[in-house]
């Protein structure tokens, strides 16, 4: 398929994947023509892509993790090292923070929502300049 396919297929831009391209994330062959030409398997590959660098990883690493990964599940590989293995726990401990970090945002959202639910209506509670109202 050709990079505007792909980009269709995955909602990545074409410079997305000309960029994974040059980083070695994603592998094209050439048309005589010159053109891009990527396998059915690159669609898992920059959907892949997307997911690692959602949880924060750099492109740099997601080219070093990428070998070491089966883009069709997911599913680790026999080729990851011990010091990826590694350096992935320092990122899957920096991801446990992250995460931990918006569950306790949510709790205060959510208290202050119940805490304007359980005073009526929100919006003719609030004097202008607090909370829940736009002061021009």
């Amino acid at each position: 398929m050709g990079i505007g396919e792909l980009a269709r297929r995955t909602g990545v831009s074409e410079r997305s994947l000309r960029y994974y391209e040059q980083q070695g994330m994603l592998a094209a062959e050439r048309t005589a023509g010159g053109q891009r030409r990527y396998p059915e398997k690159a669609v898992d590959r920059v959907i892949r892509v997307q997911e690692l660098f959602a949880a924060g990883l750099c492109s740099a690493k997601i080219a070093e993790l990428l070998p070491c990964l089966r883009d069709e599940d997911g599913g680790p590989s026999e080729t990851a090292t011990p010091t990826l293995l590694s350096e992935l726990a320092v990122e899957r401990a920096r991801l446990d923070r992250m995460i931990a970090r918006l569950e306790a945002s949510r709790e205060v959202l959510d208290q202050v929502m119940t805490a304007a639910g359980a005073s009526g209506d929100a919006e003719d509670d609030n004097p202008p300049g607090r909370c829940g109202t736009v002061v021009d």
